[in-house]
């Protein structure tokens, strides 16, 4: 059963199997507005926790989405390159951004759960 995370940075991963599955928020989405663009990463690209892995462009501002742990891109959600708008209207769900094999598990044991998320951004 996959188990789902949040960061502080507003990404939710979805593990399973060693895998991630990442994402932005709802709660970012709404504060970006629409999307307009989405560059994604290279499949086998290594990425670093904290690195900036996806750019995303809305009508309002450009922001990065970071790597939630270490590990290697194994998939990138090619719809968004026509439809970035999928991000807003689906983004816990079929906006999702990047897959990834994770490094090292246990760099995600300190992330949220849902619960604490929505207590973060009340």
């Amino acid at each position: 059963m996959a188990t789902t995370y949040f960061t502080e940075d507003h990404e939710w991963l979805r593990v399973e199997g060693g895998v991630a599955t990442v994402g932005i928020t709802d709660y970012a989405q709404e504060q970006l507005g629409d999307l307009v663009f989405v560059e994604l990463p290279e499949v086998g690209k290594a990425v670093s926790k904290g690195d900036a892995a996806v750019v995303v462009e809305s009508v309002k501002a450009a922001s990065d989405v970071y790597a939630p742990a270490d590990g290697e891109i194994t998939e990138v959600n090619d719809k968004l390159s026509s439809d970035p708008a999928l991000v807003n209207s689906s983004a816990a769900a079929d906006g999702w951004l990047w897959k990834m094999k994770l490094a090292d598990e246990s760099q995600i044991e300190g992330l949220m759960d849902e619960a604490g998320y929505k207590a973060l951004i009340g």
